[in-house]
């Protein structure tokens, strides 16, 4: 992989090994977009990790903390934290609806709605950035791949626990991390 300055951004992307394994390819070109938006972001005081929020929120306001969890594909304790910052900077409000003390919904503020106007421009830069020089055909046919590639693990995530391979839970990985500890103290 390519050498990163102080930063932490490429500084010889072209060192970067072609036939490397695609994993690591989509790896570093995701960084790479991520951060070319996070610096526009930073400009309008939001942080990267409210993008995906205030974009679900900018298609279907009022949904649950819950809902958004989904949506966004995150933690529940990542999403709450994300929104109690949100709520500080004024972009959203988070109140339970009448008859409802459950759920608390997650509404946008006049704030977080005028936000749509000044980031969505910035991500499609990051966008014409990213795909300058590629032809129509490219991009199209690059999405396809990446689609593909996206299905294909879907698919393999569902056979994967057919077979009893499966993600483990933040619990389990802190336990591996204890008795590993444990081990090491042992060991010494």
């Amino acid at each position: 992989m390519a050498a990163e300055n102080k930063e932490g951004n490429s500084a010889h992307w072209e060192e970067i090994n072609p036939n490397d394994r695609l994993a690591h390819l989509v790896r570093y070109v995701a960084r790479s977009l991520v951060r070319g938006l996070q610096m526009r972001l930073a400009e309008h005081n939001v942080l990267f990790g409210h993008w995906a929020f205030l974009r679900i929120l900018w298609e279907e306001d009022g949904l649950t903390q819950h809902e958004l969890n989904k949506r966004a594909g995150l933690m529940e304790p990542t999403t709450y934290s994300a929104l109690r910052a949100m709520e500080s900077l004024g972009y959203i409000e988070r109140r339970h609806l009448p008859g409802n003390r459950k759920n608390l919904y997650v509404f946008l503020t006049t704030t977080g709605r005028g936000l749509r106007g000044k980031l969505v421009p910035l991500a499609q830069e990051v966008n014409a950035v990213s795909t300058r020089g590629l032809s129509e055909d490219d991009v199209d046919t690059c999405r396809k791949v990446l689609l593909a590639i996206a299905a294909n693990m879907v698919h393999d995530e569902a056979q994967s626990e057919d077979v009893g391979r499966r993600l483990p839970s933040t619990r389990e990985l802190s336990s591996w991390i204890r008795q590993a500890e444990l081990l090491r103290a042992d060991d010494a």
